[in-house]
């Protein structure tokens, strides 16, 4: 079982470092033929606490960086309605148009049957990518209390110094006795410009030797860590083989307390197969399955099951109690558009006991 600092000692709950970037979402049709678009808030780190705070309860905040302009303001007021702390934001100038520091936009089509999700990043030079150590008073931070720390791999890959941002705030988590979790998160369009798949695996291998939690999905671990699948299909996925990755993932990495990777099968954008598997007190265990899972909107599942993996470790669910926790959360959360979870914790609980989907009156 993780050791957590109580809740009482703590300012925070858990707090994540990474970019929140301004999503535009053309809805049922195409980013190239889009005439309007609804606007949402979200990152992979960002996404963690939100759902922690909106759906389970907790306190939670984010450490990121906006330029100081109005889409600056708006992403801090979708932050603030999902109830995230918004006093560790960073703050830069805004020169009039982004020369020096702005705030990233993310186009995402949700896709639909053959059709593929789509994402169309648009965020070099953001103030968030421009953090560097020494920018954030992490030893202020983790001694006012914090129970959990997360991060991940998105923003690992966003500019040459924040990578070394996520180690400085895992060692001064760590100092203060902050359990720590990183999602592997690999985005080959990210890397692709600063050393490719060989650097992901560089800076990732570094950045897990802090982690007390890693998360993936099923590419991350081979991408990101270097792990070769025995059988790397993804339409079909085998889940001894990624039973064996985990064990191994464990063995090389002794001190991580929990890893886990979820299993996805795409059978079309609209249809997949579902569930995770995490190796912890010795043993890997499989969370509940949904062979064929109804998606809406598939952007952020990962981010959820993530968020309620780390409830169900964070408040000591046993280990395949935490798996459920988070294979129903992300699950729930692919039924509606956005990058965040729309899920309370009483709907994920009853997915967890086999509620169906019959209208509540």
């Amino acid at each position: 079982m993780i050791r957590v600092k109580p809740a009482e000692d703590c300012r925070f709950d858990e707090i994540s470092l990474g970019e929140v970037m301004l999503r535009l979402d053309p809805g049922e049709g195409r980013v190239r033929s889009a005439r309007s678009f609804t606007v949402w808030e979200g990152g992979g780190e960002y996404n963690v606490a939100r759902g922690l705070r909106r759906c389970f309860g907790l306190r939670t905040a984010v450490v990121t960086a906006f330029a100081r302009n109005d889409v600056g303001y708006l992403l801090e007021d979708l932050i603030l309605q999902g109830g995230v702390d918004t006093s560790l934001i960073r703050w830069v100038p805004y020169d009039g148009i982004g020369r020096a520091a702005r705030n990233g936009l993310n186009f995402t089509e949700r896709g639909f049957g053959v059709r593929g999700a789509l994402g169309v990043s648009d965020r070099a030079n953001t103030a968030a990518s421009q953090l560097k150590p020494g920018d954030v008073d992490w030893d202020g931070i983790f001694a006012a209390g914090v129970r959990w720390f997360h991060t991940g791999g998105i923003f690992a890959a966003l500019s040459e110094t924040a990578a070394p941002v996520i180690m400085e705030a895992l060692k001064a988590a760590k100092k203060h006795g902050t359990v720590t979790s990183y999602d592997l998160n690999y985005r080959p369009s990210l890397w692709k410009g600063i050393g490719g798949q060989e650097r992901a695996v560089e800076v990732n291998r570094e950045i897990v030797r802090y982690a007390d939690v890693c998360v993936g999905n099923e590419e991350d671990f081979s991408a990101c860590l270097g792990y070769e699948l025995e059988d790397g299909s993804l339409s079909a996925l085998n889940a001894e083989s990624y039973r064996r990755m985990l064990e191994k993932v464990s063995k090389d990495y002794p001190h991580m307390q929990a890893v886990a990777t979820t299993l996805r099968t795409v059978k079309t954008a609209s249809v997949n197969g579902w569930s995770a598997l995490c190796r912890a007190d010795g043993a890997v265990v499989q969370g509940m399955e949904f062979p064929s899972l109804a998606v809406l909107d598939r952007v952020g599942g990962g981010d959820s099951f993530a968020s309620g993996l780390i409830y169900g470790l964070m408040t000591g669910k046993d280990v395949q109690t935490a798996l459920n926790y988070g294979v129903a959360h992300g699950a729930l959360a692919m039924t509606t558009p956005g990058d965040t979870s729309a899920a309370r914790q009483g709907e994920v609980e009853a997915l967890m006991r086999g509620a169906g989907a019959r209208v509540e009156r």
